[in-house]
């Protein structure tokens, strides 16, 4: 496979640290400092499916190809705008896209990683040719506003690659899970509730993190991922380019740079301007290197995502 186009998209509305601090006890210091994190998009007009359709119709224009030319349609979130249908089918029906299989995948901020190596199984077959890979979230929507220690962490936006069986780019990929951490990060849905059993209440709960237990797990998995995945391919760290790791938290990168004995020259942010956005992060940051002219051919990249689940994902390109 070989990723051809990239797009993403952002909510206009930019909350700075400052903003928060009108209504939370926090301060630009406080958050700056402890995650790198300096403002986020929050979507105020837009919606998880119409940030996710604007980003697959950039890739699209990026890659040259017509929305009829998808034979698939992959969307990672955990954020959709409806239980039924899903992401997937909603960018479908938009972009016109009437000949291509879509689906949905959650697995958090892994989504993106899970939903490219999915999509290269399937392109794998020869019965796919073209196949359009989406992270969106709107994950303002379940955050509770009132708890500093998660609300200040996270953003809105969608990213997306459109990605052809004409190349061998993907050198190697690897995914994993920990689900007997999964209550680390975690969000309840609706409660059983039928005339049989009468729910207390049917309301959905918000993001519930335990930081520290996510940092352990992240500082430790990811450099583990990314030599795993490296090794597969044959190639050493130096070798790689770009590093572009999901945007969670600036200690964390800074914590794999150091461990894989890289400089942080080789991993490019943008959580600065947009913190976490779950399975948006990569595709979003992939875009921004992409059209900043950062990235050219023939360079060794590497992708990685960690989060809820708890899953972790990273692949290696060849571009």
């Amino acid at each position: 496979m070989k990723i051809i186009g990239t797009g993403s998209s952002l909510p206009k509305k930019i909350v700075t640290n400052d903003d928060l601090s009108a209504f939370l006890d926090t301060s630009d210091e406080w958050i700056r400092t402890r995650t790198g994190i300096r403002e986020r998009h929050i979507a105020v007009e837009e919606t998880t499916t119409s940030m996710g359709v604007e980003a697959a119709r950039n890739a699209l224009e990026d890659a040259g190809v017509a929305p009829e030319e998808l034979d698939l349609i992959i969307a990672a979130t955990v954020t959709s705008d409806r239980i039924i249908p899903m992401l997937s089918c909603q960018v479908q029906a938009e972009l016109g896209a009437k000949n291509a299989v879509a689906f949905d995948i959650g697995a958090a901020c892994s989504g993106f990683l899970f939903a490219l190596g999915t999509a290269n199984a399937y392109l794998s077959t020869g019965k796919y040719k073209n196949a359009l890979i989406i992270g969106a979230e709107t994950l303002s929507k379940i955050m509770d506003w009132t708890d500093r220690s998660t609300c200040v962490l996270f953003g809105d936006g969608a990213g997306a690659a459109v990605v052809s069986a004409e190349g061998d780019h993907l050198l190697s990929i690897v995914q994993g899970s920990d689900g007997a951490g999964g209550m680390a990060l975690e969000c309840v849905n609706r409660s059983t509730n039928n005339p049989f059993c009468r729910a207390e209440s049917n309301t959905f709960s918000y993001v519930h993190m335990d930081g520290p237990a996510v940092y352990k797990f992240a500082v430790r998995t990811i450099p583990k991922a990314i030599m795993q995945v490296l090794d597969e391919a044959g190639l050493t760290p130096d070798q790689v380019d770009y590093y572009l790791l999901h945007q969670a938290n600036l200690r964390i990168l800074d914590a794999a740079a150091a461990r894989l004995k890289q400089p942080m020259e080789k991993f490019p942010t943008n959580m600065e301007r947009c913190g976490n956005i779950s399975a948006a992060s990569v595709p979003i940051l992939l875009d921004e290197v992409c059209r900043a002219g950062k990235i050219k051919e023939g360079d060794l990249i590497v992708l990685a995502g960690f989060g809820a689940g708890l899953t972790w994902g990273a692949c290696v390109l060849r571009w």
